[in-house]
């Protein structure tokens, strides 16, 4: 079997793995999680096990082995004798709940712009500046870039405002026609292009070089990536349900790392390996680059397998918390045994050609049965219970577990397109609980899909910066809506993700470098007076609390036109106005409303 192929396309290279997810979960639609998908038609693997797995008449001889591209020189791996799978009794299925996930008490309230900080720190902020002066003067000694961590803040800042604004060419924002104040008062066109040009994560001189077999693909960005990967690892976990599934980063552009899955919404792009909750929020990641190694202390079992275990290698062992489930690319009878050996438990959809012995009655016979039929065995594989179940909904599904079983059954509503009406089908639990917990990935891309940064690059590694923003952003105002939610605020009252995302944006845009207080406290006269007000009737907006207290940039200045004092306690006019935050206050001889607003 070939570890790896490429395929050429566009006149472009790609390094593909042999098999890829179908991520996508267990419903009544075409799409069946015991289908093998493959790259094309013509591939001959595929072909291979998509007739194992849908076939009842599965024998020891067929392929056990996952595919693996982790090394150039796989050795095989022995065959062992198939374990036998016997029928579970309906009477007896039912397996005892795992124990609940103790939840942590620390869920201090911060404003959104600290929740992204805590990804992009200072530290990070520091060696993007430092390598991007480093790149400016490896180029061009004459033009050195000298910029700093705040400007890096700011030109972070105007790309999540242009993913807001999605405007079609990055110029657009400083045009006449088109301007946009947000952007264009922050930063001049030419110096955000030059920052955007230099903007650079690790030193070229220290780059391995083209010839050496085990070079790093992600030298560009492996400051970056361990930087968040460390803290994505450190973030609390509070769901017991972590789920592992395949990410696409959209990029057509030519690169060696680029990947093609067209089961996915962007079939070109790159590849990332995921760990997340049922929300969404990213606990790890892992970028494809070719080959997957085996995780650490833990045994070889096949790349795709080795993929969960090097997820989860970071999350507390022999404690049984989590429940870890994973669709049919990744299932194999060795991930299960190897995860419940070192303290996890976990539920995935199956393809019965990796699983020796498990014999399943066919399609049309479960057909006859009726729609909503289900058989249900059990095996003891190196001192392991495993139960694996397989239930005709449009098609046959079939799925493993160490922790649940098929009961207790469940109903679930199905339309029948002979009788043209809503049908209950009965469904066991297996599937019901693998539906509920499996979407995380789908979730964090469709979070993340809203409001993408789309700012084309030819340097592969700025495709990766814009995504790990968006990212950073998702996964914090997911934070900031889990501590709203532990410190008792109502649905109603917690910003979305729009919201979320302005705030962030503006306060990296505007916010000073020695602030004299963050966050939104509830002791805010102005703010207070200023919430009351807007509920009153339409108002101008006011810059939020972290532009408005930093005390950078505050100027006073005399203009042509009186307004209304935007103070709220004032209803005098003025005719001065804040260079920074665009509004008139009073600053006389008898009144200082100009003080008051930016303390």
């Amino acid at each position: 079997m070939s570890h790896c192929r490429l395929r050429r396309h566009n006149n472009t290279t790609s390094l593909l793995p042999p098999d890829d997810s179908e991520d996508s979960l267990v419903d009544d639609s075409d799409e069946d999680p015991d289908y093998t998908p493959g790259r094309d038609k013509k591939n001959k693997l595929a072909l291979f096990l998509n007739n194992a797995a849908s076939s009842s008449d599965v024998t020891d001889e067929d392929e056990e082995n996952i595919p693996s591209t982790s090394t150039a020189t796989k050795k095989k791996i022995p065959k062992k004798p198939a374990p036998a799978w016997n029928e579970v009794n309906p009477d007896n299925s039912e397996k005892p709940s795992p124990p609940m996930l103790e939840l942590s008490n620390e869920h201090v309230l911060q404003s959104p712009v600290d929740y992204f900080k805590d990804f992009f720190d200072n530290d990070l902020l520091t060696l993007i500046a430092t390598q991007s002066n480093l790149y400016s003067v490896q180029k061009n000694p004459n033009k050195p870039l000298n910029t700093s961590e705040k400007e890096v803040e700011q030109f972070i800042g105007i790309c999540i405002y242009m993913s807001i604004y999605g405007l079609p060419r990055s110029r657009m924002y400083w045009n006449g026609n088109t301007r946009v104040e947000k952007v264009a008062h922050v930063m001049s066109r030419n110096r955000w292009e030059e920052l955007k040009a230099n903007l650079h994560f690790n030193n070229n001189d220290h780059m391995p070089l083209q010839n050496d077999p085990n070079k790093d693909r992600l030298f560009k960005i492996r400051p970056l990536v361990d930087a968040l990967q460390n803290k994505f690892k450190n973030i609390p976990i509070e769901e017991q349900m972590l789920c592992v599934d395949e990410q696409i980063v959209p990029f057509k552009g030519t690169s060696l790392l680029k990947q093609y899955n067209p089961m996915k919404p962007h079939k070109w792009g790159y590849k990332l390996f995921v760990l997340c909750d049922s929300k969404g929020l990213i606990h790890n990641f892992e970028i494809y680059t070719g080959r997957i190694l085996p995780a650490t202390s833990l045994p070889d079992i096949g790349a795709s397998s080795n993929v969960v275990l090097r997820l989860v290698e970071h999350l507390p062992r022999n404690e049984n918390k989590f429940l870890i489930y994973f669709d049919n690319w990744y299932s194999s009878p060795a991930l299960l045994v190897t995860l419940a050996n070192i303290g996890f438990q976990s539920l995935g959809t199956i393809r019965l050609g990796r699983f020796p012995g498990l014999l399943f009655s066919s399609d049309q016979e479960m057909k006859k049965k009726g729609r909503g039929s289900y058989e249900e065995k059990e095996a003891t594989i190196d001192g392991v219970k495993i139960r694996a179940v397989k239930w005709l909904d449009n098609r046959g599904v079939s799925l493993a577990s160490t922790f649940e079983s098929a009961c207790p059954i469940n109903t679930v509503q199905r339309f029948d397109s002979k009788g043209r009406e809503q049908i209950d089908v009965t469904c066991p639990k297996i599937v019901t609980t693998y539906n509920k917990f499996m979407g995380g990935v789908d979730l964090l891309d469709g979070l993340i899909s809203y409001y993408r940064i789309n700012l084309r690059s030819r340097k592969f590694y700025l495709r990766f910066f814009f995504h790990f923003v968006d990212v950073s952003i998702v996964n914090g105002w997911l934070l900031f809506r889990r501590d709203c939610q532990h410190n008792g605020i109502a649905k109603q009252g917690v910003m979305d993700l729009l919201a979320f995302r302005c705030e962030v944006a503006e306060s990296l845009c505007n916010l000073g470098a020695d602030p004299i207080k963050r966050g939104r406290p509830s002791t805010d006269r102005v703010e207070n007076e200023f919430s009351k007000k807007k509920k009153k009737g339409p108002c101008v907006n006011i810059p939020i609390p972290d532009v408005r207290k930093d005390g950078v940039g505050h100027w006073p200045s005399v203009v042509e036109d009186r307004q209304r004092c935007k103070h709220p306690f004032c209803k005098q006019k003025s005719s001065i106005m804040c260079e920074k935050c665009k509004v008139h206050l009073c600053l006389n001889k008898g009144k200082n409303c100009f003080v008051d607003f930016h303390l």
